[in-house]
């Protein structure tokens, strides 16, 4: 196996593109690079489970014929390159073609993601100017009071009774043959939307040189092998599930599975058997949800499994003893945003050191560096704000939110707004948000290391730890935690737990308080707001202070 130094050393832009597409920076197009070069190889694209008990697989020729039919619907309503086409569907081969068809047309995809209300997509499709939703009977309702020059619709059953255009219908009466556009490495493909602790979603734009960076991440961390059965976990309504869900192993020409269903563990568990899955990816709130419900895995999937990545928030010490020594495989964090894609992990196709908690190393084609306040690099052992250094990054394509607002950017250096240690190896300790970060009695604490020590107690499910305002501390830790069915809250175990904190990470770090809640506010991609329940806190508190 290469060494991660060896990969550092070896790595030339220029060569990495000749090797991984068949475009150039200058002639280059998504649709081509994902589905196109894998014709009349007679290969699975597509693996899809529906939410009924239906599956099928569908080939790449079947979906060039297809994509290539509702591109040139597209083009019959007027619609062009460079145009935005969004996507407002669950994750079945009708969200595929609308990738697929609007990529060929050199057009512009946009995920709507289907847990979002009227109001979420209606701020996102005025910002991005969209042209046209695809969506299906289940979601249009969404779609009522929000003006879009084209609404076309998944109809299930007889379609002309309806008032929307029907996909199939139109797919019917039209040419599979299309020309695919041609683009350069600065014209984007995908428009994404990044929501931050304040303000509405900000637009991210990705051109097509991104392409590149989501291969290398699935080439060199998740280490996809052309014989794996490969399955990310990640909806393709946001960033981690569009990149490496669909676009990055589409681009290496392997198959990919979509199921309809709603996350479960149940749902989960027999997916992987059924299809042998061997590489894995997901958030750590789903391996956390399989680490708390670990009876459900059957020894059988050990025969399979070789390589599981996780990507959004660090993993548990738990978690990953878990992995390790009942599943017999590595799970590795791995590190990115919604601006970057993946650019710091624990490498799975690289030899290197691997620390448990740490995020790992820069990807071959990145550098990061870790900041202080005045914007300096720190040495090792120092912590401050993790930053991409785009001077030393030929595979970053961040242009600024909405094409040119370069707020996050210092210099050359991204600003991403974590803070982290330099560790021991050069790499990066997660410590958390920089808004997330406590601050008691002088010392600061990271919510994850007292999040993560939570979950090693057998009643915990999942926990999320903020710093509640005190006026001689400045914070006090607080810990909301959702214990697992077969528990229940009680004093005696708010005390338990906070002795087990105290005695296994500090004196100044275990909850003052406990909270025992029903679930926690995350994110519709699953991340925990812990900003949310700072928020409740401190509205509490103002509550409590007006009626005293």
């Amino acid at each position: 196996m290469k060494t991660l130094q060896q990969a550092y050393q070896e790595f030339n832009f220029d060569d990495f593109l000749a090797e991984q597409l068949v475009g150039t920076a200058e002639s280059v197009n998504a649709y081509v690079e994902c589905c196109d070069r894998y014709l009349g190889l007679n290969k699975t694209a597509l693996i899809w489970e529906g939410k009924n008990g239906e599956s099928a697989e569908w080939t790449f020729e079947q979906l060039a014929e297809a994509s290539g039919k509702l591109a040139n619907y597209f083009s019959s309503i007027g619609l062009k390159s460079g145009d935005c086409i969004a996507g407002l569907l669950p994750r079945t081969p009708e969200l595929l073609i609308t990738i697929l068809a609007t990529w060929r047309m050199g057009a512009i995809y946009q995920p709507l993601f289907t847990a979002f209300e009227s109001k979420a997509i209606e701020h996102r499709i005025n910002t991005a100017k969209t042209q046209l939703i695809v969506t299906n009977a289940e979601q249009r309702s969404k779609l009522n009071g929000v003006t879009v020059p084209h609404i076309l619709t998944v109809h299930p059953g007889d379609a002309s009774s309806h008032l929307d255009a029907d996909f199939w219908t139109e797919l019917a009466g039209q040419s599979e043959s299309f020309e695919p556009v041609m683009q350069t490495f600065v014209d984007d493909f995908l428009m994404m939307f990044t929501s931050g602790t304040t303000g509405l979603a900000k637009s991210v734009q990705v051109p097509l040189k991104a392409l590149l960076a989501f291969k290398g991440y699935m080439i060199h961390a998740v280490d996809l092998r052309e014989e794996d059965s490969f399955w990310n976990l990640a909806d393709p309504g946001w960033a981690y599930g569009l990149y490496y869900c669909i676009t990055g192993p589409l681009s290496l020409g392997h198959s990919i599975i979509m199921d309809e269903r709603a996350f479960s563990v149940d749902n989960a568990v027999q997916i992987i058997k059924k299809y042998k899955v061997s590489n894995l990816t997901g958030s750590p709130t789903a391996f956390r949800m399989f680490f708390g419900f670990k009876e459900k895995f059957d020894p059988s999937i050990k025969e399979h499994l070789r390589a599981v990545s996780s990507a959004g928030e660090p993993l548990t010490p738990e978690v990953i003893h878990w992995f390790n020594h009942d599943l017999n495989v590595n799970i590795y964090d791995q590190y990115g945003q919604t601006e970057l894609g993946m650019v710091i992990a624990n490498h799975h196709a690289l030899q290197h050191e691997k620390k448990v908690g740490s995020a790992g190393f820069a990807n071959p084609g990145h550098r990061f560096a870790v900041l202080n306040q005045n914007h300096e690099e720190v040495e090792k052992g120092g912590i401050g704000t993790l930053a991409i250094d785009f001077s030393q990054s030929p595979l970053t394509w961040f242009k600024g939110y909405g094409g040119n607002n370069r707020k996050s950017f210092v210099g050359h250096y991204y600003l991403t707004g974590d803070t982290v240690k330099l560790n021991e190896l050069g790499g990066v300790d997660f410590i958390g948000r920089a808004d997330d970060v406590i601050t008691t009695s002088g010392y600061r604490v990271g919510p994850f290391d007292v999040e993560s020590t939570l979950l090693e107690c057998a009643e915990v499910l999942e926990s999320a730890v903020i710093g509640k305002p005190d006026p001689e501390r400045t914070e006090v830790v607080k810990a909301f935690v959702v214990l697992k069915p077969q528990f229940s809250a009680s004093d005696e175990l708010s005390h338990k737990l906070q002795e087990y904190v105290r005695s296994r990470l500090s004196k100044h770090a275990y909850p003052k308080e406990i909270e025992f809640v029903e679930g926690l506010p995350k994110t519709s991609s699953g991340k925990i707001q812990r900003n949310l329940l700072k928020q409740q806190e401190i509205a509490n508190m103002q509550g409590i202070q007006k009626v005293s």
